[in-house]
Protein backbone atom coordinates (compact mmCIF):
# COMPACT_ATOMS: atom_id res chain seq x y z
CA UNK A 1 0.00 0.00 0.00
CA UNK A 2 1.58 3.32 -0.95
CA UNK A 3 -0.53 6.27 -0.24
CA UNK A 4 0.38 9.80 -1.15
CA UNK A 5 -1.25 13.43 0.12
CA UNK A 6 -3.96 14.37 -2.26
CA UNK A 7 -5.76 17.44 -0.34
CA UNK A 8 -5.72 19.67 2.79
CA UNK A 9 -8.98 20.42 3.98
CA UNK A 10 -10.06 23.97 5.04
CA UNK A 11 -13.42 24.51 6.89
CA UNK A 12 -15.53 27.71 7.13
CA UNK A 13 -18.75 28.58 8.23
CA UNK A 14 -20.11 29.61 4.62
CA UNK A 15 -18.12 29.00 0.81
CA UNK A 16 -17.66 32.86 0.93
CA UNK A 17 -15.97 33.18 4.29
CA UNK A 18 -13.80 31.04 3.06
CA UNK A 19 -13.08 32.32 -0.06
CA UNK A 20 -12.62 36.06 1.85
CA UNK A 21 -10.28 34.15 3.92
CA UNK A 22 -8.06 32.96 1.20
CA UNK A 23 -7.57 36.40 -0.30
CA UNK A 24 -6.79 37.85 3.11
CA UNK A 25 -4.38 34.66 4.05
CA UNK A 26 -3.01 33.61 0.74
CA UNK A 27 -3.33 36.41 -1.13
CA UNK A 28 -4.56 34.71 -4.29
CA UNK A 29 -8.56 34.36 -5.42
CA UNK A 30 -9.64 30.55 -4.92
CA UNK A 31 -10.13 28.16 -8.17
CA UNK A 32 -13.68 27.33 -8.88
CA UNK A 33 -14.76 23.84 -7.07
CA UNK A 34 -18.35 22.26 -7.18
CA UNK A 35 -21.27 20.78 -5.45
CA UNK A 36 -21.27 17.62 -3.30
CA UNK A 37 -25.25 16.50 -3.51
CA UNK A 38 -23.99 13.28 -1.28
CA UNK A 39 -23.17 15.43 1.65
CA UNK A 40 -24.70 18.83 0.71
CA UNK A 41 -21.43 20.70 0.90
CA UNK A 42 -19.55 22.90 -1.63
CA UNK A 43 -16.19 24.05 -2.50
CA UNK A 44 -13.58 26.00 -4.10
CA UNK A 45 -10.03 24.71 -5.11
CA UNK A 46 -6.30 26.00 -5.13
CA UNK A 47 -3.62 24.19 -6.65
CA UNK A 48 -0.36 23.65 -4.56
CA UNK A 49 2.02 20.69 -5.72
CA UNK A 50 5.67 20.59 -5.84
CA UNK A 51 7.89 17.68 -6.54
CA UNK A 52 7.24 16.59 -3.28
CA UNK A 53 3.83 16.37 -3.31
CA UNK A 54 2.91 15.83 -6.76
CA UNK A 55 -0.78 15.56 -7.13
CA UNK A 56 -1.67 18.37 -4.24
CA UNK A 57 -3.80 20.81 -3.90
CA UNK A 58 -6.14 22.85 -1.16
CA UNK A 59 -10.10 22.59 -0.44
CA UNK A 60 -12.34 25.23 1.46
CA UNK A 61 -15.37 23.29 1.72
CA UNK A 62 -18.34 24.43 3.53
CA UNK A 63 -21.79 23.41 4.37
CA UNK A 64 -24.32 24.19 1.20
CA UNK A 65 -26.90 26.28 2.95
CA UNK A 66 -29.17 24.96 -0.09
CA UNK A 67 -28.66 21.85 -0.48
CA UNK A 68 -29.89 18.61 1.53
CA UNK A 69 -27.27 15.32 1.72
CA UNK A 70 -28.03 12.91 -0.18
CA UNK A 71 -27.12 10.36 2.42
CA UNK A 72 -29.71 8.92 4.90
CA UNK A 73 -31.07 11.16 7.54
CA UNK A 74 -28.53 9.41 10.31
CA UNK A 75 -25.47 9.91 8.67
CA UNK A 76 -23.26 13.28 9.49
CA UNK A 77 -21.44 14.86 6.26
CA UNK A 78 -17.61 14.31 6.21
CA UNK A 79 -15.35 15.95 8.05
CA UNK A 80 -17.19 16.56 10.63
CA UNK A 81 -18.71 19.51 9.46
CA UNK A 82 -22.00 18.42 11.25
CA UNK A 83 -20.27 19.02 14.81
CA UNK A 84 -21.40 21.59 16.95
CA UNK A 85 -18.08 22.13 18.91
CA UNK A 86 -16.10 21.92 15.04
CA UNK A 87 -18.85 25.16 14.02
CA UNK A 88 -18.43 26.76 16.66
CA UNK A 89 -14.77 27.19 16.37
CA UNK A 90 -15.26 27.87 12.91
CA UNK A 91 -17.84 30.86 14.23
CA UNK A 92 -15.44 32.24 16.53
CA UNK A 93 -11.75 31.70 14.94
CA UNK A 94 -12.91 31.26 11.00
CA UNK A 95 -11.92 29.44 8.45
CA UNK A 96 -8.91 26.76 9.18
CA UNK A 97 -6.76 23.63 8.50
CA UNK A 98 -8.91 20.75 10.08
CA UNK A 99 -8.09 17.65 8.11
CA UNK A 100 -6.18 16.08 5.17
CA UNK A 101 -6.77 13.43 2.68
CA UNK A 102 -4.70 10.71 1.18
CA UNK A 103 -4.98 9.30 -2.38
CA UNK A 104 -4.57 5.60 -2.19
CA UNK A 105 -4.27 3.20 -5.35
CA UNK A 106 -7.32 0.57 -3.60
CA UNK A 107 -9.75 2.19 -1.12
CA UNK A 108 -11.22 -0.86 0.16
CA UNK A 109 -7.93 -2.20 0.51
CA UNK A 110 -6.44 0.34 2.56
CA UNK A 111 -9.85 0.39 4.90
CA UNK A 112 -8.86 -3.34 5.34
CA UNK A 113 -5.28 -2.88 6.08
CA UNK A 114 -6.65 -0.08 8.68
CA UNK A 115 -9.24 -2.57 9.98
CA UNK A 116 -6.06 -4.97 10.91
CA UNK A 117 -5.00 -2.57 13.32
CA UNK A 118 -8.59 -2.06 14.70
CA UNK A 119 -9.21 1.26 13.07
CA UNK A 120 -12.37 1.90 11.40
CA UNK A 121 -11.73 4.10 8.64
CA UNK A 122 -15.60 3.92 7.61
CA UNK A 123 -16.97 2.95 4.30
CA UNK A 124 -16.06 3.45 0.77
CA UNK A 125 -18.16 5.79 -0.66
CA UNK A 126 -18.90 6.21 -4.29
CA UNK A 127 -18.49 9.97 -5.31
CA UNK A 128 -18.93 12.55 -8.23
CA UNK A 129 -19.50 16.07 -9.36
CA UNK A 130 -19.58 17.53 -12.66
CA UNK A 131 -16.95 20.26 -13.83
CA UNK A 132 -15.94 21.71 -17.12
CA UNK A 133 -13.37 19.82 -17.88
CA UNK A 134 -15.92 16.24 -17.36
CA UNK A 135 -17.11 14.36 -14.50
CA UNK A 136 -14.80 13.72 -11.48
CA UNK A 137 -15.56 10.25 -10.18
CA UNK A 138 -13.75 9.17 -6.68
CA UNK A 139 -14.35 6.44 -3.59
CA UNK A 140 -14.21 7.87 -0.47
CA UNK A 141 -14.18 6.38 3.12
CA UNK A 142 -16.87 8.29 5.36
CA UNK A 143 -18.02 7.34 8.90
CA UNK A 144 -21.99 7.34 9.52
CA UNK A 145 -20.50 9.74 12.26
CA UNK A 146 -18.58 11.37 9.85
CA UNK A 147 -15.34 11.88 12.72
CA UNK A 148 -11.85 12.72 10.97
CA UNK A 149 -10.10 10.71 14.38
CA UNK A 150 -7.31 11.82 16.07
CA UNK A 151 -8.32 15.12 15.23
CA UNK A 152 -7.80 14.81 11.69
CA UNK A 153 -4.81 13.76 11.87
CA UNK A 154 -5.66 10.32 10.37
CA UNK A 155 -6.17 11.00 6.78
CA UNK A 156 -9.63 10.34 5.35
CA UNK A 157 -8.76 7.91 1.91
CA UNK A 158 -9.57 8.63 -1.28
CA UNK A 159 -9.25 7.00 -4.73
CA UNK A 160 -9.57 8.49 -8.01
CA UNK A 161 -10.96 7.07 -11.32
CA UNK A 162 -9.29 8.27 -14.19
CA UNK A 163 -9.47 12.05 -14.00
CA UNK A 164 -7.91 14.03 -11.22
CA UNK A 165 -8.96 17.61 -10.36
CA UNK A 166 -5.17 19.12 -10.98
CA UNK A 167 -5.53 17.95 -13.96
CA UNK A 168 -7.31 20.97 -15.73
CA UNK A 169 -6.20 22.78 -12.68
CA UNK A 170 -3.69 26.38 -13.53
CA UNK A 171 -0.79 27.00 -11.45
CA UNK A 172 -1.42 28.94 -8.48
CA UNK A 173 1.87 30.49 -7.00
CA UNK A 174 1.00 28.46 -3.91
CA UNK A 175 3.22 25.22 -3.47
CA UNK A 176 2.33 23.24 -0.42
CA UNK A 177 6.10 23.03 1.45
CA UNK A 178 5.74 20.80 4.18
CA UNK A 179 2.82 18.63 6.55
CA UNK A 180 3.48 17.57 9.77
CA UNK A 181 1.58 15.64 12.61
CA UNK A 182 1.25 15.87 15.71
CA UNK A 183 -0.87 13.41 18.89
CA UNK A 184 -0.34 12.34 21.73
CA UNK A 185 -0.86 8.76 20.76
CA UNK A 186 1.95 9.01 18.33
CA UNK A 187 2.61 5.24 18.25
CA UNK A 188 -1.06 4.53 17.17
CA UNK A 189 -1.64 6.80 14.53
CA UNK A 190 2.39 6.35 13.20
CA UNK A 191 1.10 2.45 13.23
CA UNK A 192 -1.74 3.35 11.04
CA UNK A 193 0.44 5.43 8.69
CA UNK A 194 2.50 3.15 8.13
CA UNK A 195 -0.55 0.61 7.82
CA UNK A 196 -1.24 2.80 4.52
CA UNK A 197 2.40 3.51 3.31
CA UNK A 198 2.07 7.29 4.03
CA UNK A 199 4.75 9.06 3.39
CA UNK A 200 6.48 12.34 2.91
CA UNK A 201 5.06 13.95 6.64
CA UNK A 202 6.46 14.32 9.78
CA UNK A 203 4.93 12.87 13.06
CA UNK A 204 5.58 14.20 16.49
CA UNK A 205 4.13 13.52 19.80
CA UNK A 206 2.52 16.04 21.63
CA UNK A 207 -1.27 18.23 21.31
CA UNK A 208 -2.95 17.10 18.44
CA UNK A 209 -2.26 19.34 15.38
CA UNK A 210 -1.94 19.67 11.54
CA UNK A 211 0.81 22.06 10.33
CA UNK A 212 1.15 23.15 6.96
CA UNK A 213 3.09 25.31 5.33
CA UNK A 214 3.03 26.94 1.89
CA UNK A 215 5.02 29.56 0.16
CA UNK A 216 2.49 32.29 -1.31
CA UNK A 217 2.69 35.61 -3.22
CA UNK A 218 2.59 36.52 0.48
CA UNK A 219 5.61 34.95 1.78
CA UNK A 220 5.76 31.48 3.82
CA UNK A 221 2.43 31.21 5.27
CA UNK A 222 1.89 28.71 8.27
CA UNK A 223 -1.93 26.95 8.77
CA UNK A 224 -2.38 24.72 11.63
CA UNK A 225 -5.93 23.28 12.89
CA UNK A 226 -5.34 24.24 16.66
CA UNK A 227 -6.68 20.85 17.60
CA UNK A 228 -10.42 21.33 16.80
Amino acid sequence: MNARVDHLVIAARSLDEGVRWCRTTLGIEPGPGGAHPLMGTHNRLIKVATADFPRAYLEIIAIDPKARPARTVDARRWFDLDDALLQAALARGGPRLIHFVAEVPDAAAAVQALAHVRIDRGQVLEASRDTPAGRLSWQITVRDDGQRLFYGALPTLIEWGPVHPTDSMGDSGITLRSLDLAHPRKTDLEVALQAIGLAGVSLATGAPRLRAVFDTPRGTVTLESGGI
